[in-house]
């Protein structure tokens, strides 16, 4: 399947925030622009107090990357916005440079469908300064939903044990790009199919439905309205059985399944979307196995969550496929993924890189330093192991043993043997000849990362802490940056375990 149109629309160069447009007239007016710098994307804890999250969102960042520029609609509107007192906000020949500015900046990326986590770059932008600023407010717009929903599918995939998942949340997204996006991350986390027929269109994933109560209402009666919908879909037949009275529209979908045997046809499944889930579908198995129905599926939906699926499971509900809706297209209960975009390392006037860190009085506010790179360890069985984020400037070996140190606690470390299996997790993106991937590609690299991750890290209820860690030297150089930025001498809280 060949993903297309990876946006819901092209997105304007507007589509940011003012401070990152007064801050590159800023750059501009210092002579500042070309300045190098490095920009890291992360997120500071990983969503639903979970062990884990999915990366997503990376193929619409690139469609949108191809296509930066400012357009003259929008420099005209840019020329009239005014500052607070009336004149113009952003001077002429700024808008001119806006104008004729193109994107020279490099990046390096996490591929979409990897299993992530908090306090690791997910993407690293170098480049001219004022050109990376430009980019933060859309590059975490694009990232942080679709890896929020992407992550949150995954939980539900895990709920499921394997079953079958739908995403029917369209209604209840937020917006028309909301849904759009809320679908293409909930493949990627692993959802079978979606309701969102304009999702499928654009992104070739497998379109799935069944009808409304009203359509059972819009006839006598129910068992008229499941003749007459088998009649008009007959390759195509699950019937919600929970308008009235559920047993008896179980009953109902079973007069309609000897029907349709007579005629060589079969009824797929039914749906049960309201009541005690667990009760009914054990009711609604019973007759259906008395039927000799024992092939037809029952579809649940009616505000599932990970939750919900999983106690249902604990509750052995014969549920053979789940349809979940409101709280997978909104990420619900999370309000959002909290994804940054900091400054890491800035070059000087020789073109030497220096790091930069952004301190603060929350240890998971305070920023990692350099240009990063990520490098992820397996087990021998070929579990995941830990991540080390490294400064790609003093890269450690590849088979070489090495520590790395818990950036929120320094006396945590995890060393890893010269022998130990590992690969990098940031590749360099090539805009110019970027391709759009398949999103089963994605799926599939989802599925493989959750079944790689220790069921620890997995459980719902206080996951296991996955080792993510500072390579010994970036760490050391975090915390004279902080020793410097606090005036003191903080160096005596680091141990040295470089020969434990």
């Amino acid at each position: 399947m060949e993903e297309r149109d990876l946006a819901p629309e092209a997105l304007p160069a507007l589509r940011t925030d003012l401070y990152q447009l007064t801050m590159a007239q800023g750059y501009f007016r210092a002579g500042l622009q070309e300045r190098r710098a490095c920009f890291v994307l992360s997120f500071r804890e990983n969503p639903y107090q979970g062990g884990f999250a999915v990366a997503a969102g990376l193929g619409p960042v690139l469609e949108y990357l191809q296509d930066w520029r400012f357009s003259a609609e929008e420099l005209d509107y840019l020329a009239g916005v005014p500052a607070p007192d009336g004149t113009p906000l952003f001077a002429a020949d700024f808008l001119t440079h806006l104008r004729d500015l193109r994107l020279s900046i490099e990046l390096e990326a996490m591929a979409e469908g990897e299993i992530c986590f908090a306090q690791e770059p997910l993407l690293r932008i170098t480049g001219p300064i004022e050109q990376c600023q430009l980019l933060e407010t859309p590059l975490l717009n694009l990232i942080n939903f679709s890896t929020l929903v992407a992550t949150k599918a995954a939980r539900c995939v895990l709920a499921t044990q394997g079953a079958p998942l739908l995403e029917f949340g369209l209604r209840r997204a937020q917006g028309p790009d909301g849904g759009l996006t809320a679908t293409r991350a909930a493949y990627i986390g692993g959802c079978s199919a979606t309701s969102n027929v304009e999702a499928g269109r654009r992104f070739a994933i497998p379109v799935a439905g069944t009808h409304a109560h009203s359509w059972v209402m819009a006839f006598d009666d129910e068992l008229e309205a499941f003749r007459a919908y088998a009649a008009s879909s007959p390759n195509n037949i699950v019937l919600l059985v929970d308008t009235y009275d559920t047993l008896q529209g179980v009953r109902n979908a079973i007069t309609v399944a000897r029907e349709l045997e007579a005629r060589g046809r079969s009824l797929l499944g039914i749906r049960i979307d309201s009541g005690d889930l667990a009760w009914r579908s054990k009711q609604a198995r019973a007759l259906l196995d008395e039927a000799g129905l024992a092939e037809t599926k029952i579809y649940c939906s009616n505000e599932l969550d990970e939750y919900t699926i999983s106690s249902l499971k604990d509750q052995a509900a014969p549920i053979d496929v789940w349809a979940v809706g409101t709280r997978l297209a909104t990420g619900s209960p999370a309000a959002a993924l909290g994804g940054v975009y900091k400054l890491s390392a800035l070059a000087d006037k020789n073109g030497t890189w220096q790091p930069k860190l952004k301190l603060s009085d929350q240890s998971a506010k305070t920023t990692i330093p350099g240009l990063q790179g990520l490098r992820r360890y397996f087990r021998a069985d070929g579990g995941l192991d830990g991540d080390l984020v490294y400064d790609t400037q003093q890269a450690p070996a590849t088979g070489a043993r090495v520590t790395m140190f818990d950036p929120a606690d320094m006396t945590r470390s995890k060393t890893f043997a010269a022998d130990a299996r590992s690969r990098e997790m940031l590749r360099p993106i090539d805009l110019a000849g970027f391709e759009p991937p398949e999103l089963e590609q994605l799926r599939a690299r989802t599925l493989a990362g959750l079944d790689a991750l220790d069921e620890t890290h997995k459980r719902f209820l206080r996951p296991h802490s996955y080792p993510v860690g500072l390579e010994t030297q970036l760490a050391r150089t975090r915390l004279r940056l902080i020793a410097e930025a606090r005036g003191t001498d903080e160096s005596v809280l680091f141990e040295d375990h470089e020969t434990r």
